[in-house]
């Protein structure tokens, strides 16, 4: 089969989880029924289908994080599980008929643009595609990161990161060691502390931890939530309310958070007696410099006899033997690895190739930047959901992938109101100022103030991971496309198009993200 017969698509999505099926929806409501979803594996889900590992659940209330589109009346606890908010997104895929549309175990080997044909070829585990569009939505928290131990390869034992957990191995009466301390670990160590023999926990930097108001959502509240839909949107607007008036103490004022901190310390020593263990449990840098972890059970699992604390990284492996940086030696059979993923190097980045012939990623080796979270110079009709600087640091980041759609739906109607076979390009002024813009307000959060070195920096220190404002700003911000921001391209037969039809007017966002960013 030649190129040219290749299936052609308006749009290619990759990936099935928040951002790929959110974006399914909303090409449908804008009339665009001409795409797939490629999804490497065989469900959908993303990092909710992968994450299975025990005492997963989020730490955003439920309510929350969810699409608008598709409130949940009947969420089980007010912070949901895993299984429950994967069976939400099967949901979600159901109820918007988006199955017809997905191809499960379609893994993108490579995406390449085509000058002359102005489209993407699409290159899958299954087969060649072509598309006008791609939008990306694998997500920065779906491949992940091992670290390079020496003498890992060695290991005699069970060894697997949090994100593949293993569950044909079965860890009751094994020594298990846990390596890292971010938002799995926390919930792993006492969901498998009753039932292992030893466990050690190798910390490299203790996270601050506040107790987590989970609870059981009563048979009355779910009845309240579905007979009386305006009360899912109420409870769903108080818990966004009450994070957006938080983000300023993350953004510009980081000595406010001085009082949880206060409150931080007060959790530690409930429940942990041994002055030894609250030292090494104490962190030494701001609060909220790297994300505050919510857990009641955390800290009562570090205090059993069978559970030992590292306060040092792992450094080496000797046969069944982890020595820590700090020389103390323990004796495991498995291996359990809680040391995320690649966010500031998404693999996909390496996978998609502009008109020269660079890698998205050679494009960002000196640190991932794009316009407005979206779309990034030198890559024509390429869209990112939850690209660089679109994280958050207290809140959902579904509202985020929200004002992405918009601007995705935006995109798609700036494409048609130009015609014929177009594509809009980031003028490499646009990308650059809005990175400066965005890096000058990020010298202010805590995030980077907070003496703290967090997974939201890249390797040269730069924070291209979350968004140093509101999620309301963000939404202002990505409302409209901006024209003036892009170079429009056309296939050289084609002819010049008549660009005054389409809206270069700057709206509404643009005001409020001038001065915001």
């Amino acid at each position: 089969m030649t190129e040219h017969e290749h299936e052609h698509v308006r749009v290619a999505v990759i990936g099935s989880g928040f951002g790929g099926l959110g974006a399914a929806v909303r090409l449908r409501r804008e009339g665009i029924t001409d795409f797939v979803i490629l999804e490497r594996a065989g469900a959908v889900g993303g990092t909710w289908r992968d994450n299975s590992y025990p005492g997963c659940a989020c730490d955003v209330p439920s309510h929350l994080y969810s699409f608008s589109f598709a409130p949940n009346a009947d969420w089980p606890r007010t912070f949901s599980g895993q299984e429950h908010i994967r069976e939400y997104l099967e949901g979600v895929a159901d109820t918007f008929r988006l199955r017809p549309h997905i191809r499960f175990d379609h893994e993108v080997k490579q995406a390449r643009w085509d000058a002359e044909k102005l489209w993407w070829v699409v290159e899958t585990s299954q087969g060649t595609l072509t598309a006008d569009v791609v939008v990306s939505a694998t997500g920065p928290l779906s491949d992940p990161k091992m670290p390079d131990i020496k003498g890992l390869d060695a290991f005699p034992g069970k060894v697997f990161h949090s994100a593949r957990w293993d569950h044909d191995y079965d860890l009751r009466g094994k020594r298990v060691a846990v390596i890292g301390t971010g938002a799995s670990a926390i919930q792993i160590v006492p969901a498998i502390q009753r039932d292992v023999a030893q466990l050690t926990l190798f910390q490299r930097t203790p996270p601050w931890v506040m107790p987590r108001a989970d609870r059981a959502i009563t048979g009355a509240e779910r009845w309240l939530h579905r007979q009386l839909p305006f009360t899912t949107q109420a409870r769903r607007g108080l818990l966004w309310g009450i994070r957006e008036l938080q983000v300023q103490a993350f953004t510009k004022r980081p000595n406010e958070l001085g009082l949880v901190e206060q409150l931080a310390k007060r959790n530690i020593h409930r429940s942990i007696k041994d002055p030894a263990l609250r030292a090494k449990l104490t962190p030494d840098y701001r609060i909220g410099c790297k994300r505050i972890l919510l857990s009641n059970a955390y800290y009562p699992a570090l205090a059993q006899p069978n559970v030992d604390v590292v306060a040092a990284g792992l450094s080496e492996i000797r046969g069944s033997t982890l020595v820590g940086s700090d020389g103390s030696e323990v004796e495991v059979d498995a291996i359990v690895f809680s040391t995320g993923f690649h966010v500031t190097d998404m693999p996909i980045a390496d996978r998609v190739v502009g008109p020269e012939g660079h890698t998205l990623m050679d494009s960002w080796k000196d640190g991932m930047k794009s316009l407005r979270g979206a779309t990034a110079a030198g890559f024509p009709n390429f869209m990112t959901v939850i690209g660089p600087n679109t994280g958050l640091g207290n809140s959902s980041m579904i509202l985020m992938i929200e004002s992405q759609l918009n601007y995705l739906a935006d995109y798609m109607r700036q494409l048609d109101v130009l015609g014929g076979r177009v594509a809009l390009n980031p003028r490499v002024s646009a990308v650059n100022g809005w990175n400066r813009r965005v890096q000058d307000r990020m010298e202010r959060t805590v995030w980077s103030s907070g003496g703290c070195s967090s997974w939201y920096l890249d390797d040269n220190g730069v924070n291209t991971t979350l968004w140093p404002g509101t999620t309301t700003e963000f939404r202002s911000a990505t409302r409209r496309v901006d024209l003036g921001e892009y170079e429009v391209v056309r296939a050289a037969a084609a002819k010049p198009a008549a660009v005054a039809k389409a809206r270069t007017k700057k709206g509404r966002g643009d005001k409020v993200e001038a001065g915001a960013a």
